[in-house]
């Protein structure tokens, strides 16, 4: 596919918006095929985000969950990378906006633009707490989590010294679960061993759920399980009670109680991730666009929206769940899709129908959680190596799959996470033992 919009288009041109699971999975399987594609993204490479949190804990290395997009379509005959901020697309005209460049046109349009975190409107929350959705926010949490430790094993004032080692997880959905059990083991390595002046004991991990239980998406079971594994690895699992207030000196939660903490991690929930001007559509409570069952964006002729922006109705809740693997299959359909109208079939394809194969979560080593269609439920070691060997599968790259696996292979027998590196400090005290916050304004 020769470069520059002047050339002389002889086939029509795919505009993906996105490069998480749902936008890389239409762009592969548009590989090869009578179309033009121009894949947006701001930034050059996929993310693994199920694995973020174990950058943030120091098991894995950002290079090993990100892949660069330019190496994927190195040898594709027409699909192209291009780094860009889209910053509005304008479905009538058919051309999508982007941030110090023309507009790019196009003949087929695919929103795949994902989703950010939602803190509700309570921009205070906002401002004090870490999310876990970017590469930058998982350096950004073991920056933080690391300068705290190496703080508090200098600290006289035990108040500050009580914070510095308190960590506070909003949401008990499988990012909070994994996060709390991956924070435990961190902890439980480096207490006492390489911070001399730590106990295990000092350590507080409190994770805070709205709902009765944890993993509400999985059976009761699974999530009474979970919370039994995390209790018994430290954690203090606090459930049906919310976040009322967050400041600098910690969080209040609905039950009153006040926690002093110097770290607050958010995974209570998500939002789409709307790349802007996009006229008034129908849109679910969550603000997801409502697409039609061919998961076209009503009204206009050739565009798609995916994966954690928009959904069709279905299902007993009324929209396709916000995963990876909806995602996924959507893509995939998508660019079946639109092959079909390049090359004049005569049958529109049937209703997208999305094939659950099942959820999973890890609590950590040798405990993990599994359900797989038609009720079989997998716990303990033989949960977690099933999470194990389906997420090494649907990482990108052999170099990230080899990595990856060394690394796992690593902590499991030394029991040690040698990824420790502090790349930038976000908490320095005051000589009043007061934390003065980074220019971000958020902990750390």
């Amino acid at each position: 596919m020769a470069d520059g919009d002047a050339r002389d288009r002889r086939r029509p041109r795919v505009v993906i918006v996105g490069s998480g699971f749902g936008g890389l999975a239409c762009a592969r399987r548009l590989n090869r095929q009578p179309v033009d594609v121009i894949l947006l993204d701001q930034h050059n490479y996929h993310l693994f985000t199920p694995l973020l949190y174990q950058v943030a804990t120091g098991l894995l290395n950002p290079a090993d969950i990100a892949y660069p997009l330019r190496a994927v379509f190195r040898h594709s005959p027409n699909v192209r990378f291009r780094q860009a901020t889209v910053t509005g697309v304008h479905l009538g005209g058919k051309t999508v906006r982007v941030r110090g460049g023309p507009a790019v046109p196009y003949d087929y349009l695919v929103l795949a633009s994902g989703s950010t975190d939602n803190y509700f409107g309570n921009q205070e929350i906002a401002r004090v707490s870490l999310g876990l959705k970017a590469l930058a926010d998982a350096t950004g949490l073991r920056n933080h989590v690391l300068t705290c430790l190496e703080r508090a094993d200098a600290e006289v004032n035990p108040d500050v010294r009580r914070a510095l080692l308190t960590f506070v997880m909003v949401g008990g959905g499988p990012t909070g679960v994994e996060c709390s059990g991956a924070l435990a083991e961190l902890m439980q390595i480096v207490a006492g061993k390489d911070y001399h002046q730590i106990s295990r004991s000092e350590i507080r991990i409190v994770l805070v759920e709205g709902l009765p239980r944890l993993l509400s998406a999985f059976s009761e079971h699974l999530g009474r399980y979970a919370q039994r594994v995390l209790e018994r690895r430290g954690v203090e699992v606090r459930t049906r009670v919310l976040v009322k207030a967050a400041d600098e000196e910690g969080v209040t939660l609905s039950d009153g109680t006040a926690i002093p903490c110097q770290t607050i991690v958010w995974s209570a929930g998500v939002r789409p991730n709307d790349p802007g001007g996009i006229p008034s559509l129908p849109r679910f409570r969550n603000a997801r666009i409502k697409v039609d069952g061919r998961l076209r964006i009503p009204g206009f002729d050739g565009a798609w929206a995916i994966g954690d922006l928009a959904s069709p109705e279905v299902g007993a809740d009324g929209q396709l769940p916000m995963l990876s693997p909806p995602a996924m299959q959507a893509g995939r359909y998508v660019a079946r899709a639109i092959v079909d109208r390049v090359r004049g079939a005569t049958e529109e394809r049937g209703p997208f129908h999305y094939v659950d194969k099942g959820t999973m979560a890890t609590i950590g080593r040798n405990a993990g959680v599994t359900h797989l269609p038609g009720g079989l439920e997998f716990t303990g070691f033989v949960g977690w190596l099933t999470w194990l060997f389906v997420h090494v599968y649907y990482l990108i790259g052999f170099r990230n799959r080899v990595s990856a696996l060394a690394s796992w292979a690593w902590d499991y027998l030394r029991h040690d996470r040698p990824i420790r590196i502090i790349l930038a400090t976000g908490v320095e005290p005051e000589p009043n033992g007061s934390i003065i916050r980074s220019s971000t304004g958020k902990m750390g």
